[in-house]
């Protein structure tokens, strides 16, 4: 009677430590994507040179948070952009694109002229090709013509031969 209740004991024990191991990895799943993208934003903003008085009383992450807040409250530059309005902020973006769009627009009618070029020369070395293919076909043309005549002439060389008395 013993044995089943251990045995009891022992299966509950191990579903606890199966549900105890898939809740960790969960809970590290769960963590990590926040603290990599976390980390990711932290490495695109420049250091920060501020000489701030941390209370002990604070949490690391409150730390962060505060750190990251003031970040710049010093610096003009951060300031003007700060003090925007979003219309500005939009036209600044429109421009932007604008400029982007340009540039785009810029080396697309450069390929564009890059390709005229190319078809062109390429058009040229056809129509060579095929003022040369002209002029062979005109020369096979003439030889076929001068090889039937020979042949003609050859028939009857060889018939007023054989007429003569020559033999093969």
């Amino acid at each position: 009677m013993a044995y089943p209740s251990d045995h009891r004991n022992s299966s509950r024990g191990t579903v606890r430590f199966v549900l105890v191991v898939v809740g960790l990895f969960l809970v590290v799943y769960m963590v990590r994507p926040t603290r990599l993208q976390h980390s990711k934003a932290l490495a695109s903003c420049p250091p920060c040179f501020c000489d701030c008085e941390v209370d002990p009383m604070f949490s690391p992450i409150d730390i962060l948070n505060s750190s990251v807040a003031d970040c710049g409250k010093d610096d003009p530059q951060m300031n003007d952009e700060m003090m925007k309005d979003i219309a500005t902020l939009l036209a600044e973006e429109i421009n932007l694109q604008k400029n982007v769009t340009d540039d785009v627009l810029e080396r697309t009618k450069a390929l564009i002229m890059s390709a005229k070029r190319a078809s062109s020369h390429y058009q040229k070395e056809s129509e060579k090709c095929n003022i040369g293919i002209d002029t062979c076909e005109g020369g096979r043309e003439k030889a076929e013509a001068a090889l039937a005549e020979e042949r003609k002439l050859s028939a009857l060389w060889e018939t007023r031969a054989i007429e003569f008395g020559w033999k093969d």
